[in-house]
């Protein structure tokens, strides 16, 4: 039976797993000791699942448990990547190249980086998403340090040529940075076959709890050395000190292990449901995907309604269908996404973008109501608006 309203943000954050919950709990109470206390069981206890949540969470990686470093979530781990190899390396160079369409967590940080005396190239991406890889190595200058180019978009879905751009990067002897935050369980990311050298990703993006997340820092060719950004206690390997989140780290170890295991099925029924979607909202003459349609995540369509606003559309649905116009990490900025408008698009049609994006529990019922009913809102704007050609299309 269909239950309203149906949620399709998951790119914003997802609903923990039931099996998630039922593991973190008892690290709340019963087992509620401090990681780094190392003379009594409570602590053991807790170390001992700091340990294994490392291993499930290596495991998804494919990397070695040594190389996660627990954080808060994405964005300081962001924060930690880029400030930690500009403030470690900057003594051999200052500049830093990142892309348009990377999320405020990078684009900020690097804005910060400048006021510190970093050089900032900015790659502009095609009209579908895409960065000329060939222009990246144009970019690179003997000064560069570090190369940040997002693994998938979170507001399009985007997935960018990873494995050829580290392959440019590498060849230079630079380091390379991904933030895989929305791409961690949707595809196969390993940072040793794809050549990253650090990674950041979150917890309540793969059905984990919110307020964790990590840093894979790899160890060896190269070995990557860090600036910490936090002083105090020296944990994670004196990187990121503070008292471990036991509950979330178990939390986050937990749903790294489901993403193993069901990664593939899952995707492959959220894909179908995501173009049953897609279709469906096409039909509307004045809907246009934002976007390239094959290298893409399977979870996500960004359409663009024209002569339709976006924000008044949702406002239309609000209490039945929970979507987005962009980042949720931006949605309180008045202003147009700046991953459409590095796209190519002017304001007024980023202003009119939506951002579907689905997950494991959304089901054909869901999505078929919300083409209906996104449908019927389109008919009463274009009722209570003034004549357009393309009216006629609805």
């Amino acid at each position: 039976m269909l239950q309203l309203p149906v949620y399709m943000d998951y790119h914003a954050t997802t609903p923990c797993d039931p099996a998630v919950l039922e593991a973190m709990i008892p690290w709340f109470s019963r087992q509620f000791g401090n990681a780094s206390s190392h003379g009594h069981f409570f602590g053991w206890q807790a170390a001992e699942a700091v340990r294994i949540a490392r291993e499930e969470l290596a495991l998804l990686l494919g990397a070695s448990p040594s190389e996660i470093i627990f954080t808060s979530g994405a964005t300081e781990s962001v924060n930690l990547a880029l400030k930690g190899v500009y403030e470690s390396q900057s003594v051999r160079g200052r500049h830093i190249i990142t892309v348009s369409t990377e999320h405020r967590a990078v684009l900020d940080s690097c804005r910060h980086l400048e006021k510190l005396g970093a050089e900032i190239s900015y790659l502009p991406v095609e009209p579908d998403g895409l960065i000329d890889p060939a222009l990246l190595e144009a970019a690179i200058r003997p000064d560069t340090i570090l190369v940040s180019v997002m693994y998938a978009n979170n507001e399009t879905g985007v997935i960018q040529p990873i494995r050829e751009i580290s392959k440019i990067v590498k060849a230079r002897g630079i380091l390379f940075f991904t933030d895989a935050t929305q791409a961690l369980g949707k595809i196969s990311i390993y940072p040793e076959r794809d050549g990253i050298d650090l990674l950041a990703c979150s917890a309540h993006k793969i059905y984990g709890p919110k307020g964790v997340g990590c840093l894979y820092i790899r160890r060896k060719n190269p070995r990557v050395n860090l600036k910490a950004q936090l002083d105090g206690g020296g944990q994670e390997r004196g990187f990121r000190s503070g008292t471990l989140n036991v509950p979330g780290i178990v939390g986050f170890g937990k749903a790294a292990s489901l993403a193993v295991s069901d990664t593939d099925e899952n995707m492959q029924r959220v894909g179908k449901l995501r173009d049953r979607l897609e279709q469906g909202l096409l039909r509307h003459k004045m809907a246009s995907v934002n976007g390239n349609l094959e290298k893409r995540l399977p979870t996500v369509t960004n359409i663009s309604f024209n002569h339709t606003a976006g924000k008044q559309l949702i406002t239309g649905i609000l209490k039945e269908i929970a979507v987005s116009s962009g980042s949720a990490c931006s949605s309180a900025s008045p202003e147009p996404s700046h991953v459409l408008k590095a796209m190519g698009l002017d304001d007024e049609q980023a202003f009119h973008a939506i951002r579907f994006s689905l997950g494991k529990y959304n089901t054909e019922e869901e999505v078929d109501f919300v083409i209906g009913r996104v449908g019927l809102a389109l008919k009463e704007m274009n009722r209570q608006s003034i004549p357009h050609p393309a009216d006629e299309n609805l």
